[in-house]
């Protein structure tokens, strides 16, 4: 199968909506489009153009005069697959396949394709499953030439039986539904983990950022791991932890999780959200930018609307890395030192040089000094609510019944602390 599909010829289109308020600058938005198709191995890159459209057409997304000049661009280069770097419709889709004889993927689909071929651990697949088979299952439509055919009935009883379609989407149904059971328990795995690393006093530091920005290279920097590195969107999907000593600070366990991405589909928003929520464990996020890039607020922007959206308090400990300093020039490389001499929560490193990282050290150091802290309450039986808010938090450590109520141990952060006492 994999020899089938090797060398496709493909070609990419960013279309710029001028209609669209939040539409990004095209030309390094077509710069990642393309570079999340050259992620997928067996595509060979022909060709990437932008197209500038008033609105989109219902039918076609571009317009008539447009999807012949396209159609016959794709001919003249022998394109197999066109990549259009946005949502289609299942009709626009369809439409566009019939008009230019070639297989389209639109950005969701493109993503899909990738974390499918990325997925290594067991909740990793089965999460990309159920993102995928929740995608197809909206575009029933166009994906199989069987669907305007009827089975079962004789045409007498029961009327004239199910459409294949009906059919087609309600075996995609049940397969989500033992998917789930399936992620389920996976996750209740992860759960069990998760508790016991909390009852660990070692802080968790979690990695974020835009794809690509260089947290598996930090990652690997500071823990000695060998995480995958390479110049390639989403080149690494399941999270990795190791435990690092900092240098004069406590032992944490560093948390590398999958890159975001600008429009993430929101069937791998849904399906990650397990995977993703290790963030809102964490005791430090440490948000990793590629500060070289030219859509680097862009990227910031759209890594903050996901970490709020999972949840991410906007008060949350969090320190921004500015990486890559050693592709700047040399003004903005100075710029770049200055305005983080200046500002406390912000640290321009390089994570192949090594420039800037003893700072970053130390100044998670001083974020998690006395993170975690044991104390001993004292509660009343009828004093449930409060108990079952710790119990719930993962903090406690042992509960003694005394005559007066709960002795119990705890292992907490000064913001659970805190939190309790406003209880």
């Amino acid at each position: 199968m994999e020899q089938d599909r090797a060398g496709t010829r493909a070609w990419v289109l960013h279309p710029e909506l001028k209609s669209d308020p939040d539409r990004r600058d095209p030309v390094p938005a077509l710069e990642e489009a393309v570079a999340l198709a050259a992620a997928l191995p067996e595509l060979e890159v022909a060709g990437s153009g932008i197209v500038r459209l008033p609105k989109p057409h219902p039918g076609h997304l571009f317009g008539s005069g447009k999807v012949e000049e396209l159609g016959a661009l794709f001919k003249a280069n022998e394109i197999e697959l066109v990549l259009i770097d946005g949502p289609l419709s299942p009709v626009q889709q369809r439409n566009l396949e019939k008009e230019w004889k070639v297989k389209i993927l639109d950005r969701t689909g493109l993503i899909l394709e990738i974390f499918s071929d990325r997925a290594r651990t067991r909740e990793g697949v089965l999460q990309v499953e159920m993102a995928a088979l929740s995608y197809q299952r909206t575009r029933l439509v166009r994906a199989w030439t069987h669907l305007e055919r009827q089975r079962g009935g004789l045409g007498f009883v029961g009327g004239p039986g199910e459409t294949q379609i009906e059919a087609d989407r309600r075996a995609i149904d049940e397969q989500l539904v033992r998917l789930r059971r399936q992620l389920d328990k996976v996750v209740r795995t992860r759960e069990l983990h998760r508790k016991a690393r909390a009852k660990v006093p070692y802080p968790i530091v979690a990695l974020v950022g835009y794809t690509n920005a260089g947290k598996s290279t930090l990652f690997n920097r500071l823990t000695g791991a060998e995480v995958l590195v390479k110049d390639m969107l989403f080149a690494t999907l399941d999270p990795t932890m190791r435990r690092v000593q900092l240098p004069d600070g406590p032992e944490v366990i560093l948390s590398d999780t999958v890159g975001f991405i600008s429009d993430l589909p929101t069937e791998l928003v849904a399906a990650f959200r397990a995977t993703l929520e290790e963030v809102l464990a964490a005791d430090l996020i440490l948000h990793v930018r590629d500060i070289s890039h030219a859509a680097t607020e862009e990227q910031a922007r759209d890594v903050e609307s996901i970490l709020a959206s999972l949840g991410v308090a906007e008060g949350s400990p969090k320190l921004e890395v500015w990486n890559k300093i050693d592709l700047l020039d040399a003004d903005r490389h100075a710029a770049a030192r200055i305005r983080a001499e200046r500002d406390p929560g912000l640290y321009a490193v390089s994570a192949i040089t090594g420039e800037g990282l003893g700072d970053l050290l130390a100044a998670i150091s001083r974020q998690l000094e006395e993170v975690r802290h044991e104390t001993t309450l004292l509660l009343s039986f009828s004093d449930g609510r409060r108990r079952a808010w710790l119990f719930d938090q993962d903090v406690v450590q042992s509960e003694e019944q005394t005559e007066a109520g709960f002795e119990i141990k705890v292992l907490w952060t000064a913001r659970q602390e805190a939190r309790f006492g406003a209880l």
